[in-house]
């Protein structure tokens, strides 16, 4: 899709769709652009609106032809909400079910109308480009579509008009670039994530990896068991051992090219990739199975994330650390009783070898310690526990340190993902006390996401650190906005976020492709990239 910002008079701009978005009862005094669009179409707009039961709802979507009335052949009321609960996200969610009712219209050119509301412009305009980009994602490589399904293409061109009051700009155009690039970075995420795991091997992730890093003007380093074994990860090795597909140990890193900047401590991001998970020995249901190619998303974000990092071009390094590999049974997969010794020293008890992820991610996140970032955060599909407890549109965060975790949630507000803070605490400990060795892996079943938590923190030191757990809103179970079913992406934007609140903190205020000025940065004392 090309996008392009607009301005003056709505009606006059030609087109297949001109979308309209609208606060919940607004059709009682509509907003100026939707009253005159009703008078061009006498009185029909509002009134079919209404009798088909529209009342600008944040989940509803009314389209009307106009009969040659108006330059547009279509017009589409979107539903947002209460204005008092308007945020850019909710305009993101809008623009996303506009773009997939479009997908039916098989439009050229789609205008949308900016509502007038209390919210930076730029932010208004990145979330509307999101919205379009990640709405119109399908994955349906696999299936022999009908001809009219195969028909159906995403508009080639959307105009975001621009309310009176805002004048357009560097700092505007820059924000749809941003919204684009990262909407494509998503849906890079997102294909990965969706294939199959026969497809996504190791292998086939690290040189996905490699390819678009690379074309993005990262340092790409792949390397395999025996740069695992050199490392001393005994807890990755064991994890990888069941399967006959060898694993992958990869590093992708941002260097700024000025001396100064490139000589700060770095900000570390790990995913978890365990590309298939059986669940091992301790061997997962057939229906608990199905979905298990998608345990590697927090590697697809954090990969995606590195792509759009690298055009942000921030004031500090950025590196990313990922081990990936199979979690298979075999005659050689480890066992429940082994005791593991970790590249930290640490030694682990195996008492259920379908907590695998966490084993991979300590000697990960040791390995990336090392590298004394000013900041770690690690994305991973970690617990159905947290599932349970946050169901699959919040992700849990976990953290020690109160000021890493304020401004990863900021950067998640921002962004448009939803971060639940969860505990860490000493009393869950003792369900990971072990008799035989300096832990165990998996304690019992309740408090399962805390519990994970608190191992993984074991691995990281004094760095400041927060752990997300991505298992429930890696994947949407159902239609929302521009979700589909399948993978979501989620992690890419809060992670670019952060990065650009990072930035805007050492004093760097907008980049080529930096959009708004990032929300709320003020509001906590950051972590300092030293």
């Amino acid at each position: 899709m090309n996008f392009t910002l607009t301005s003056g008079d709505a009606l006059e701009l030609a087109g297949e769709l001109l979308v309209l978005p609208v606060f919940e009862n607004a059709l009682a005094h509509p907003p100026q652009v939707v009253s005159r669009a009703d008078r061009a179409l006498e009185g029909l707009l509002t009134r079919a609106a209404g009798e088909e039961g529209f009342r600008g709802k944040a989940d509803q979507t009314f389209i009307l032809h106009t009969h040659g009335k108006l330059r547009a052949a279509r017009v589409a009321l979107l539903g947002l909400g209460a204005r008092t609960a308007f945020e850019p996200e909710t305009l993101r969610l809008a623009c996303g079910r506009a773009v997939k009712a479009a997908l039916k219209l098989k439009p050229g050119t789609v205008t949308v109308v900016l509502p007038d509301a209390d919210e930076e412009p730029a932010a208004l305009v990145r979330a509307a480009v999101e919205g379009f980009v990640l709405g119109a994602y399908r994955f349906d490589r696999y299936r022999t579509l009908g001809r009219e399904a195969q028909a159906q293409k995403p508009p080639s061109r959307v105009q975001v008009h621009l309310p009176e009051r805002v004048t357009r700009g560097a700092t505007l155009e820059e924000a749809v670039a941003l919204g684009q690039r990262v909407g494509e970075a998503v849906n890079w995420a997102r294909d990965l994530v969706n294939e199959p795991a026969a497809v996504v091997t190791p292998t086939r992730l690290a040189e996905e990896a490699e390819t678009a890093c690379r074309k993005a003007g990262l340092k790409v380093t792949v390397g395999g068991r025996r740069e695992i074994e050199k490392l001393k990860m005994g807890m990755f090795l064991a994890v990888a051992r069941g399967s006959a597909e060898e694993p992958r140990l990869i590093q992708v890193s941002y260097v700024p090219k000025d001396a100064t900047a490139a000589g700060r401590a770095p900000l570390a991001l790990v995913g978890k990739a365990i590309t298939f998970d059986s669940g091992g020995l301790s061997l997962k249901t057939a229906e608990g199975m199905v979905d298990m190619k998608t345990d590697m998303a927090g590697s697809a974000a954090v990969f995606a994330a590195m792509q759009v990092i690298a055009a942000l071009k921030p004031p500090f390094p950025v590196h990313a650390f990922v081990g990936a590999c199979e979690n298979m049974p075999s005659g050689n997969a480890y066992r429940p009783g082994d005791v593991l010794t970790s590249r930290l020293g640490k030694t682990v008890e195996v008492t259920n070898t379908d907590a695998e992820g966490r084993l991979v991610l300590g000697d990960i996140l040791t390995w990336a310690s090392e590298h004394k970032p000013f900041q770690l955060v690690d994305l991973a599909t970690l617990t159905g526990a947290c599932i349970v407890a946050l169901g699959h549109y919040l992700v849990g965060a976990f953290a020690v340190n109160d000021e890493a975790a304020e401004q990863v949630l900021e950067a998640g507000q921002a962004a448009g993902e939803h971060l639940w803070r969860m505990p860490i605490t000493e009393l869950q400990k003792d369900a990971l006390r072990s008799e035989v060795a300096d832990m165990k892996n998996s304690g019992e079943r309740w408090g399962g996401a805390i519990s994970a938590a608190i191992f993984l923190n074991e691995f990281v030191g004094d760095v400041p650190w927060v752990h997300l757990d991505i298992a429930g809103p890696s994947q949407s179970p159902r239609e929302r906005g521009y979700y589909g079913k399948g993978a979501t992406g989620v992690g890419v934007r809060t992670l670019v976020e952060l990065v650009r609140q990072h930035a805007a903190h050492l004093g760097m205020e907008g980049t080529s492709v930096s959009g708004e000025t990032p929300a709320r940065r003020g509001r906590a004392r950051r972590v300092r990239a030293r």
